[in-house]
């Protein structure tokens, strides 16, 4: 189970890298291209999904296991990013907004489906936080971030999806992000809940990458910074390797 393995390593003191891939960003060859990095860094795990996507996600899912065998979560922004081709699905809660859809309307919908699928389920609390100008996950989403300035809000927020259940926490600066979320929110996210912590947004460079690590994430996300550059893949997980035992 990917959850278990995400908890040992988070146990033991190591941390983990995911990609996310966004399908309407990549073609057959780019796609391949940065897969075959992936595997030669030794990326953990690969996120699919986004706020907006446009092109259908089970053929791109199912390109992707075709090049690598790297674990494939489902990271949906909607409906119709559901597929049964990944290994699992974080199920995101949006407990940093108020919008009843997203916190349990279309999960709702989408239940009797994943059930069906079979594939592993981790429930995600999700909180967006501002990062300086509007993302296209809080205009989707039609919800505010919590202030940047505010770690005691984000914190209660994180303690509040842990006590709801949720086994991941994920802080979300958004694509796009003109930096990533502060240090000092992430610290005390970190010091108030005891499960897994996700760290994705605004990261475009190893020193973003390294004080995120070490300001508690025990998961950092790169999507955007890969696109540009494939050579970012190998930078982020020499940094992450080294907390592994």
């Amino acid at each position: 189970m990917i959850y278990d393995w995400i908890v040992k390593q988070v146990l033991n003191g190591g941390k983990i890298f995911a990609l996310l891939l966004d399908p309407d960003e990549y073609n057959d060859q780019s796609l391949k291209h940065t897969l075959i990095e992936a595997g030669k860094t030794e990326t953990d795990l690969i996120l699919v999904g986004g706020s907006l996507v446009t092109n259908p996600v089970a053929p791109f899912i199912q390109k992707i296991k075709e090049n690598s065998e790297i674990p494939v979560l489902l990271f949906p922004g909607n409906l119709l990013q559901i597929s049964d081709n990944a290994d699992g699905i974080l199920l995101l809660s949006l407990i940093s907004g108020r919008n009843p859809d997203l916190l349990i309307g279309n999960h709702v919908a989408a239940a009797p489906m994943i059930k069906s699928s079979g594939m592993e389920v981790i429930s995600t609390g999700y909180i967006l936080v501002e990062n300086g100008k509007s993302t296209s996950v809080e205009y989707i989403s039609n919800t505010k971030p919590v202030p940047s300035d505010k770690p005691d809000i984000a914190s209660a927020t994180a303690i509040a999806g842990e006590m709801l259940g949720f086994k991941l926490i994920y802080l979300e600066a958004g694509s796009g992000a003109q930096h990533p979320i502060k240090t000092e929110i992430i610290t005390r996210v970190k010091k108030n809940i005891e499960v897994p912590l996700i760290v994705g947004g605004g990261i475009r460079n190893p020193e973003d990458a390294k004080n995120i690590l070490n300001a508690g994430a025990d998961i950092i996300v790169i999507g955007n910074a890969v696109e540009k550059d494939t050579s970012f893949l190998k930078k982020v997980s020499d940094i992450t390797k080294k907390w592994d035992l």
